[in-house]
């Protein structure tokens, strides 16, 4: 996959419109970025795994 600023406008447009829905699995603070990064190499996220900064 590549970033594409077009692309990622029209699918932030569908998921605002309820369209389609990003599935979360799990949210670490920034200070377990390490666990976080742990968690996606095990292969058991399910969905999206989301570092949150603030």
């Amino acid at each position: 996959m590549k970033a594409d600023g077009k692309l990622l406008a029209e699918i932030t447009k569908l998921i605002e419109a309820g369209e389609i829905k990003p599935i979360i699995d799990k949210v670490f603070s920034f200070q377990n970025t390490n666990e976080a990064v742990k968690y996606v190499e095990s292969g058991r996220a399910k969905g999206k795994v989301v570092i949150k900064i603030l």
